[in-house]
């Protein structure tokens, strides 16, 4: 099937370029159209190491957008497919969608979608695998011993932790996702649990959208999770913070309520051409003395799995 660089929606004539070819400027005031919280850096930041397309008229204004994110050889998430308010329900987002499936024929792929555009990705193929909550809010804590569980140390996370942080994450997130988390790793904060010398659960933040954003979050369990996460949360006290999580009940999804994160919307994780496993822990911890106990036994029995998203655009 050959899909048109150009289409006529009503009175707009669109025709589509390259997303670099497009300034990070012009891309904000379309993401901010639709209420979404990205600032020009944090476009800047996905343009980067992403790929994508936009649909401009003929005096140059950007009507949509559609970007995909490769993860290593075979797997890519798709992200900031946005399409004008004007323009939305006339075929638009079909329109991007179908070209940027064209540009990933053979990968599988996941993307995070909206309420509004889910019936777009199902009619594409899309299958849905989980929701995604969006929690955030005004960061507070509450006193809590600093001492890491299971045994671990608790400790910041460098340049030279990059290798095992790739490794941990890619056994999470089933791609291998380097290049984005030496990225990450230029603009973000970061925290790093060991046990015997082995790093077992790391968490990221970094600016994003109204304040900052914790994300990735890698760790086998909640305990764990919550301990790398933690420092986060006390670095940005009374600041507004932001996690994404599959995780909408447990031990985890209860510290970032505590934790001032509440929920403030849900999309939904899904894949094409496989699974993507999204992984939400099938055992969630508790808080007796005897998980406390049997803490690094358990976490080391367990596979890790990714309880804070990079972003809805990244997975």
């Amino acid at each position: 099937m050959t899909v048109k660089t150009s289409i006529q929606i009503e009175s707009f004539e669109l025709t589509l370029c390259d997303i670099h070819d497009v300034a990070p400027e012009h891309l904000h005031g379309l993401s901010v159209a639709v209420g979404w919280p990205h600032r020009i850096e944090d476009w800047t930041f996905l343009l980067t190491e992403g790929k994508g397309i936009a649909a401009t008229d003929p005096i140059g204004r950007v009507m949509g957008s559609a970007m995909w994110f490769p993860m290593g050889e075979d797997f890519a998430t798709v992200g900031m497919v946005i399409t004008s308010p004007r323009l939305q329900t006339l075929g638009t987002g079909r329109w991007l969608m179908d070209h940027a499936l064209r540009a990933l024929p053979q990968q599988r792929l996941g993307l995070n979608s909206t309420r509004a555009a889910k019936r777009l990705y199902q009619s594409t193929g899309f299958a849905v695998e989980a929701p995604v909550h969006q929690c955030q809010g005004e960061a507070k804590l509450r006193p809590h011993p600093n001492k890491p569980p299971g045994g671990g140390v608790l400790r910041d996370l460098t340049a030279e932790d990059l290798r095992e942080i790739v490794a941990l994450d890619a056994a999470a997130f089933r791609a291998n996702r380097s290049d984005w988390l030496q990225r990450l790793l230029e603009v973000s904060q970061g925290f790093v649990l060991e046990r015997q010398g082995q790093i077992v659960a790391y968490a990221l933040a970094r600016r994003f959208g109204r304040g900052h954003v914790i994300g990735p979050v890698v760790a086998s369990t909640d305990e764990d999770a919550i301990a790398v996460t933690r420092p986060h949360v006390a670095c940005h006290q009374g600041q507004f913070l932001r996690l994404d999580t599959r995780h909408g009940s447990g031990p985890f999804a209860e510290f970032l309520q505590q934790s001032g994160l509440a929920l403030f919307d849900t999309v939904t994780t899904m894949s094409l051409r496989a699974p993507w496993p999204v992984g939400v822990s099938a055992a969630l911890s508790d808080t007796s003395e005897g998980s406390q106990i049997a803490g690094s036994e358990r976490a080391s029995n367990l596979p890790p799995i990714t309880y804070g998203l990079a972003s809805q655009a990244l997975g």
